[in-house]
Order: structure tokens, then C-alpha cells, then sequence
């Protein structure tokens, strides 16, 4: 956690809280939903959370909605996250560390072209 110092550094911490908490519960034509089970955290998902977050900060993208979700009992393949834009069929991709997660970001919604070999077949 950063040191506080100034008024100005607290107003700071409380703008980029507001942005992560908003990038978790609006509504939008994106959805990311992270698998945030036990074997999910010990496989590294949130250090993949944390990168999706700044990642749509970092670009400034809008209308994407994070979600945490429980166990998909496929613990050989976490982390996984599964995206879904707009009325398109959702995707599953395993393994996604923290670079993969910034690579599906960019490729996937800014880009709109799949990454396969990272999609878990259904």
C-alpha cells in the first residue's frame, strides 16, 4: 500500500478505489469473470484479477464488468477467466497469469479476435 503523505495523495488513493470498485459492478457489453476458488488463488488469480483491473485502467476502457466466481472444477487449469461481449457466445481461456490476462484484454475485447490457444474446448 502506498504512503499517504498529503490530502492530495488520499484524494488520489480514493479516485483509483472508485475506478477498481466501479470496473466490478456496472453494467456493460463486456463481461470478465474470474475464477477466485481456492485452487484458482493458489494458482495465481488474483495477481490475473489485479492485471485485468489495471490493465482497463490503464487503456481506459469502459463498459467492461469483473466478476469473481467460485470453483469450475477444472483446478488443472487455473487461473481461468471466461469473457463474454455483448450477445456473442461466451470463452473460457485457462490458464491465464497475469500476462495472458493483459494479451486476452488487448487481443480479445479491444481487438475482437479470440486467442486459441488459450480457450479451453467445451
Amino acid at each position: 500500500m502506498p504512503v499517504i503523505k498529503s490530502l492530495d495523495d488520499l484524494k488520489r488513493l480514493k479516485e483509483e478505489a472508485l475506478e477498481k470498485r466501479a470496473a466490478r459492478s456496472t453494467t456493460g457489453r463486456v463481461q470478465i469473470k474470474v475464477g477466485m476458488g481456492t485452487c484458482s488463488i493458489a494458482a495465481g488469480a488474483r495477481d490475473t484479477m489485479a492485471a485485468i483491473l489495471e490493465s482497463i485502467q490503464e487503456k481506459g476502457l469502459k463498459d467492461i464488468v469483473v466478476t469473481q466466481v467460485g470453483c469450475a472444477g477444472l483446478c488443472g487449469l487455473e487461473p481461468i477467466v471466461e469473457v463474454v461481449v455483448g450477445n456473442e457466445p461466451a470463452v473460457t481461456y485457462g490458464k491465464v497469469s497475469s500476462e495472458r490476462a493483459k494479451q486476452i484484454l488487448q487481443e480479445h475485447i479491444v481487438e475482437a479476435r479470440l486467442i486459441p490457444q488459450y480457450v479451453i474446448p467445451a
